[in-house]
């Protein structure tokens, strides 16, 4: 929740003018709040920069004040929409039933969802991380066919490396990365399991994003507030 209307075109429309003539090795998503969405649409290269709405509602339409269809949001031009987020898990309560009805919904209205999954603090001293995130996939996305699976991108944010300055070491990063690819291979097969991108969501900046990146089975960042400026975001993207 940063950035007013005026605050985000900017951003996007500098972003959009720095990429301009160079030759990136990665997406370039931006996830915006939803009143920028189709503003921002309108205003970048949509061949280069990518669009994502924070959220979608996880009903399809209807009497729910304040809530914003995935319908919605696929008719602003977004194409993608991150779900699970770990601040909607812990302060909005979102359960993985929720999150299964969302990922749903964003897949038949032809959003690609970017779905997080990740342990606090408390679950990786108590040992139990790999136990919570094979979980999270489990009950909210292996319902799906491999088909639907397909079209996702996991990212994987260590909660207690958020916005807390700590940062999973790449050797930590690796370690859970590997261990999802695995359990969407037992799953979905190896096929399915290469081709998923799983990006890297934890306090992730310049200083570490080629270290982080550097590891084969981290595929890209989901990156928070070094995404806020343009200077800060730019080294991230040209890490790859």
């Amino acid at each position: 929740m940063n950035k007013n209307l005026q605050e985000g075109l900017t951003l996007a429309k500098e972003l959009d003018a720095t990429l301009k003539g160079k030759t990136v090795n990665c997406d370039v998503i931006i996830g915006t709040p939803f009143i920028h969405l189709a503003k921002v649409v309108e205003a970048i290269d949509t061949h280069k920069i990518g669009v994502a709405a924070q959220n979608c509602a996880d009903k399809a339409s209807g009497a729910y004040t304040g809530e914003v269809s995935a319908e919605m949001v696929a008719s602003t031009g977004a194409k993608y929409v991150i779900l699970g987020h770990s601040e909607r898990r812990a302060y909005y309560h979102e359960t993985p039933e929720i999150l299964k009805q969302k990922v749903i919904l964003a897949l038949a209205n032809g959003l690609t969802p970017i779905f997080c999954i990740g342990e606090v603090l408390a679950e990786r001293e108590a040992e139990k991380h790999f136990e919570i995130v094979k979980s999270q996939l489990q009950e909210s996305l292996f319902d799906l066919s491999s088909e639907d699976f397909s079209k996702l991108i996991l990212a994987y944010e260590p909660v207690w490396a958020i916005g807390t300055g700590k940062t999973a070491t790449p050797e930590q990063a690796q370690e859970m990365h590997a261990f999802i690819r695995k359990t969407i291979a037992e799953k979905y097969g190896d096929e399915v399991a290469d081709n998923t991108s799983i990006l890297y969501g934890g306090s992730a900046n310049a200083s570490n994003a080629k270290e982080l990146f550097a590891n084969p089975d981290v595929d890209g960042g989901l990156i928070g507030g070094a995404s806020l400026s343009v200077d800060k975001f730019m080294p991230i993207i040209e890490a790859f």
